[in-house]
């Protein structure tokens, strides 16, 4: 059922090395404000900090209160303020309002600002320009990687996304090189780099810089980690954007997984409370189902609470010598059993009422539809019928922009149909986010071929709708090739079956899109891989318009075992989905390897659709 790695798998290194420095270099920053303290917590940095270190920890290290940093005023009375904060403007201007609030009521305290991962000039700047830089002290907390699992990294910088994809700021690449150096550090450096994107390439650039002025640091330390790989995220939306059929993806998308855990309300919990939940590993449960496709999950539950049931079963003949044995070593961990159990099934519940009354397999079946390429005037449609519907703005932005990837930019009389029956629809705020999906290639318009379009309207009055809309799909794809279409075909990407696809044993990664689609990020790291480098791959390269962006950097192998060569370090840089996640995890079980990765931030459709919308 679930994937059981081979015998001989590697081992994964031991990530909660990075926790216990991420939170002995906090403990070390608030000590240097000696005396009681009030600290107060952006809340973006809220779930990170409860993974790394305690109330009871920041209590015993002389916090007094917490306080969350948003607009309402501020009523501590403690004699030192301590900020923990992201480099942002917004929370300049709080902090510089406070202590001049202060200032003007004649009262002196203490302020330290702690910037999260590292301080940026920007910000010593504003608060130089409210005039309180000599009142502050400032220091980094380089706290940038988060074991969220045994084999998941995230760096918690969901705005990652926006800042370099759509805005073209790079502050965040230095984040990412001093992250990966950590990570060489202590983990020894990587022999084999491989890389797609411009990101990809400067992140790539400015780490080695980093490794050559300390070379002393991880010199003669046996490399852990025999390849890494850098990907950006938009050499592949496609996959960002289609809905995720995995379990654990399934759980991302209806209930939101936030930096590991995810709030189970009341419908999933059978009663009036809600329940934080811890997902990954440890969950023995949710191990098992976590990559799996969901039509498969309900059967191993149900199979799993028959067994669970059986094992309850077995008190009954037993002697008080069994029985106290039982009591002392089973009883425990079959009730926690049997609490996740009941957890999951109740997700699992939640979960297909909602995709009932979304009607669901309508939505795949339009987006398998894309994918391949077929019945793209219904898919239109059926897109126009969803905007017109109001059934989520969040929604019906996701399907166009699946529309526009897949037969590279909308032909301009369905682009202009479709973006004024939207902002008709949902108002006319959303222009801004076409100006912004536009600049960041997620919803294009075909560049207008006149004769085609001439032709198109003259035989659109000879013939029925029907017909018409067959011949203009059919211009459509002669105006301008796809790209999406060329890479699909040259990698393999739409899987070729005969009869129906089964997703009880899949055959390969495109079972994590109901055996639709193989993920193209995946698709690549596969093939790159294989060959251990870029060669045989340059058409796809040049279709992904990257060709100055893909890069291979070996050194020498001397110092890394076999079993190095088979660990495996993918960097995504901009966010990377949970059916990513299971679609390496699957191929590492197939060809005798372990992935690790390492991510700017987990994704989905919805949040790379908010990231884009103003």
């Amino acid at each position: 059922m679930a994937f059981p790695h081979r015998p001989d798998a590697p081992e994964l290194p031991d990530f909660s090395m990075l926790k216990r420095l991420a939170r002995d270099q906090l403990i070390y920053l608030l000590e240097q404000l000696p005396g009681k303290k009030d600290l107060f917590i952006e809340a973006d940095l809220m779930s990170p900090l409860d993974r790394i270190a305690s109330v009871s920890i920041l209590k015993q290290h002389e916090v007094d209160k917490l306080y969350k940093v948003e607009s309402k005023p501020v009523l501590s009375s403690s004699e030192q303020l301590c900020f923990l904060v992201r480099p942002r403007i917004k929370n300049m201007r709080y902090i510089a309002n406070l202590v001049n609030t202060d200032k003007l009521a004649g009262r002196t305290r203490k302020y330290k600002v702690i910037f999260s991962p590292q301080k940026f000039y920007a910000c010593e700047m504003v608060l130089e320009e409210e005039g309180i830089y000599g009142d502050v002290s400032c220091d980094e907390w380089a706290f940038s990687l988060l074991p969220l699992d045994v084999d998941l990294l995230s760096m918690e910088l969901p705005e990652f996304f926006r800042d370099y994809f759509l805005e073209g700021d790079q502050r965040w690449i230095n984040t990412v090189a001093h992250a990966l150096h950590l990570l060489s550090t202590l983990y020894g450096s990587f022999p084999n780099c491989y890389g797609l994107g411009r990101c990809a390439k400067m992140s790539h650039e400015l780490w080695r810089t980093l490794e050559e002025e300390e070379d002393g640091e991880t010199k003669g330390r046996k490399a852990e980690i025999g390849h890494i790989f850098f990907l950006d995220r938009d050499m592949d939306f496609v996959t960002a954007l289609c809905s995720q059929v995995v379990y654990e993806g399934l759980v991302d998308d209806t209930f939101r997984i936030k930096c590991g855990s995810v709030d189970f309300g009341p419908e999933v919990m059978s009663s009036d409370r809600s329940l934080k939940v811890l997902l990954n590993a440890e969950d023995k449960v949710f191990n098992e189902i976590r990559n799996e496709h969901f039509s498969n999950v309900f059967g191993f539950l149900s199979q799993k609470a028959r067994n669970l049931q059986a094992q309850y079963d077995r008190r009954r003949g037993m002697d008080i010598k069994q029985m106290k044995n039982f009591v002392s070593q089973e009883l425990k961990g079959l009730k926690q059993e049997h609490r996740l159990l009941s957890l999951h099934i109740g997700a699992c519940e939640s979960i297909m009422k909602k995709k009932t009354k979304q009607d669901f397999q309508e939505l795949i079946k339009t987006e398998h539809a894309l994918l391949e390429g077929f019945n793209i005037r219904e898919s239109t449609s059926y897109i126009e019928e969803h905007i017109d519907r109001q059934v989520s703005p969040i929604e019906s932005l996701r399907l166009m922009c699946l529309l526009s990837i897949t037969e590279n930019g909308l032909i301009p009389k369905d682009y202009r149909s479709l973006k004024t029956q939207y902002l008709q629809s949902y108002g006319p705020e959303h222009l801004l986010t076409f100006s912004n999906l536009r600049r960041a290639g997620l919803l294009t318009e075909q560049a207008p071929g006149d004769a085609l379009t001439a032709m198109e309207s003259k035989v659109s009055k000879l013939v029925t709708d029907k017909a018409a809309g067959k011949i203009t799909d059919a211009f459509s794809s002669l105006a301008k090739r796809s790209n999406f279409r060329a890479i699909s075909k040259k990698l393999n990407l739409i899987p070729r079956v005969d009869g129906e696809y089964d997703l009880k044993v899949p055959r390969d990664m495109a079972y994590v899109f109901s055996g639709a689609y193989v993920p193209l990020s995946c698709r690549i790291i596969e093939q790159v891989l294989e060959r251990r480098s870029w060669q045989g791959l340059d058409e796809v390269v040049r279709l992904l318009t990257c060709s100055e962006f893909a890069f291979t950097d070996i050194t020498k192998e001397d110092k890394a075992s076999s079993e190095s060569l088979r660990l495996i370090l993918v960097v995504f840089l901009g966010g990377c989905t949970f059916s990513e996640l299971s679609a390496l995890r699957f191929l590492g079980r197939e060809k005798g390897y372990r992935f690790i990765f390492l991510t700017t931030a987990m994704t989905n459709s919805a949040r790379l659709m908010e990231a884009m919308s103003e």
